[in-house]
């Protein structure tokens, strides 16, 4: 409960204010999330990697983010070929599964769990999921048709892209950036995660429950809260990291759904409404699971 209190909750709060504000409200989602995505979260994604200190650490992560995705398409796909799902069935049930909300919900759990040092992972491993989301997750989504070419052109579309690349360049370059210019920054960083959980709130409230297919939810979820955070924990003990990384990356791996799966599967009709529906139902079931999570490796 003491976990609940100091870690879950207050996210939670700042969730229920968003959902709130846009119940009453009705704004438009989609301007403040333009805001967060191509002025606040840059800021938050440079001043992350431009501070890092960049190891070894950094390529584990990305090997981990490669291995857990391979494994969860595997068990999408082995799963559909046993149902006999057809492929927008598929594509929907790896949307809801193989992508995390590592952003929105998982940095500041991270953040409240873990303070400033594993926030810092939870940064890095947020923006390595952004980039596999938009490749994989457009990709399945559209099933081919144009997937690739699209998914290139929305990684090139993505502002944190650019902010890694200088990013990086200016760290390993070990070139300075003016004082005010990085106060500037760093101000705008500060403000990011607050930002995007007020839009993960607003989000969520537009999220509609009609024909709850409650056997395909009950299966997304298993194996988004349970199943990803037990591949995770096997991938830690194979692969060298220190036990705060390890730690923030079995907790982010258990995050429920990303939001942003939602868009996909209504832009490409892979089964919208049960990706919708997933969304909503890890997020709350997530308020049971993340706190024994914590409690484990805390």
């Amino acid at each position: 409960m003491t976990v609940f209190i100091q870690v879950v909750l207050p996210v939670l709060l700042i969730f229920g204010a968003g959902f709130l504000i846009q119940k009453i409200a009705k704004l438009d989602i989609k301007s403040i999330s333009t805001i967060a995505l191509y002025v606040m979260l840059p800021c938050l994604v440079f001043q992350t990697f431009y501070e890092a200190e960049l190891n070894n650490e950094y390529l584990m992560m990305v090997v981990f983010s490669g291995l857990l995705l391979i494994s969860i398409l595997f068990i999408n796909k082995v799963v559909a070929k046993v149902k006999k799902y057809d492929t927008k069935m598929e594509s929907g049930l790896i949307l809801s599964t193989a992508f995390m909300n590592s952003g929105n919900y998982g940095a500041p759990i991270i953040l409240f769990a873990f303070g400033e040092e594993g926030f810092v992972y939870s940064v890095s491993f947020l923006v390595l999921q952004a980039i596999i989301m938009n490749f994989f997750g457009v990709y399945y989504a559209a099933k081919g048709s144009a997937g690739l070419k699209l998914a290139f052109l929305s990684v090139l579309k993505m502002p944190p892209t650019y902010a890694v690349i200088v990013a990086l360049i200016m760290n390993l370059g070990g070139l300075p950036v003016p004082e005010n210019l990085m106060g500037s920054i760093d101000l705008l960083a500060a403000a990011t995660i607050p930002m995007v959980m007020v839009v993960l709130g607003m989000q969520l409230a537009e999220i509609t429950m009609e024909r709850m297919e409650w056997s395909k939810i009950s299966y997304a979820s298993t194996v988004r809260l349970i199943a990803s955070p037990l591949i995770a924990f096997v991938l830690t003990l194979i692969l060298p990291m220190s036990d705060l990384m390890a730690s923030v990356l079995i907790v982010s791996a258990a995050m429920p759904s990303a939001a942003t799966t939602t868009i996909y599967a209504v832009q490409f009709n892979s089964k919208p409404d049960l990706v919708s529906s997933i969304t909503l139902m890890t997020t709350l079931f997530s308020v049971v699971t993340i706190p024994i999570l914590l409690m484990m490796f805390l």
